[in-house]
């Protein structure tokens, strides 16, 4: 007979074929199941969905932070280390967030915010990567499961704002260089796409070679992080960007031409734009002269 955790576990847990690892110094490696199961660490998410939000509390009051001031938004379960009480916060998606080319990029930003926003609430570890977890059903650690209940983002992001700890608008563009979690896919995604924007017109004509240049760009960036995302989900965000260009982008379809006309335009606006704000710094020295 199963236990309820193990069963309360299974229902939120999707992997098929996860990574997992009793030592992660030792490396983690892909196994199934069941196996994984029998390991202290086991990968959080299935590589194309993200349905769990995972934070590490390397503190040894982890489980009061998780708990504390949240009524309505308690962790399913939280996951500590007996020895020094630091733990791993698990909250779980009423609709999972997909990683996949195919995937609309706001609703995985959104996620990656409200992600910073509970690490925020108990001053999380912000190395911590997301791919790897304390596996709850393990005799090695103590597992607390608080609720089963499915939280939405809006949900978590309203608490979130009510504490004071949403991460702003602004946090897209002012967050730390090196972002990790979701925050890395949304990262590669960004810097690439703005890239690539630059980079088709090399390649009129040349689906193929826009698609190898992106894709080389991609995996570079993806090298840069501390912990890098699996190759297939870098794999996965060329592709989309490639497909959005070849497929909807107008400076595409209307080839290169047009493309250097719009080019030089707004080079010429920033241009003139730069020119009036020196200007205008220039006025203000003289006057405070």
């Amino acid at each position: 007979m199963r236990s309820p955790t193990t069963e309360q576990w299974d229902q939120m847990w999707l992997p098929l074929w996860p990574y997992a690892s009793d030592e992660l110094w030792k490396g983690i490696y892909r196994t199934n199941r069941t196996d994984a199961l029998g390991r202290r660490y086991i990968e959080a998410n299935p590589q194309a969905i993200s349905n769990l939000l995972v934070v590490d509390i390397d503190h040894p009051d982890a489980l009061l932070r998780a708990i504390c001031d949240r009524h309505g938004w308690l962790p399913n379960a939280v996951v500590e280390n007996r020895a020094n009480g630091h733990a791993h916060a698990v909250w779980a998606l009423l609709e999972a967030i997909t990683r996949t080319e195919y995937a609309r990029r706001k609703p995985l930003a959104y996620a990656a915010a409200v992600t910073e926003g509970l690490r925020r609430s108990v001053d999380g570890d912000k190395a911590y990567s997301g791919l790897m977890t304390k596996n709850p059903v393990h005799d090695d650690w103590e597992a607390s499961w608080l609720t089963d209940r499915l939280y939405s983002l809006d949900e978590l992001a309203g608490n979130l704002t009510e504490a004071g700890v949403m991460p702003p608008a602004s946090w897209q563009r002012t967050r730390r260089r090196n972002p990790v979690g979701l925050g890395r896919n949304c990262t590669i995604f960004e810097t690439a796409r703005t890239w690539a924007y630059r980079e088709m017109r090399h390649h009129f004509g040349d689906p193929a070679g826009l698609y190898t240049a992106i894709s080389t760009h991609v995996h570079l960036l993806n090298a840069e992080f501390s912990e890098a995302l699996p190759v297939n989900e870098a794999e996965c965000i060329a592709a989309s960007i490639h497909r959005w260009i070849t497929t909807q982008s107008r400076m595409w379809a209307d080839g290169p031409a047009v493309y250097e006309a719009t080019f030089s335009t707004i080079q010429s606006a920033r241009g003139h734009k730069s020119g009036q704000a020196r200007r205008a710094a220039s006025a203000i020295r003289e006057v405070l002269q």
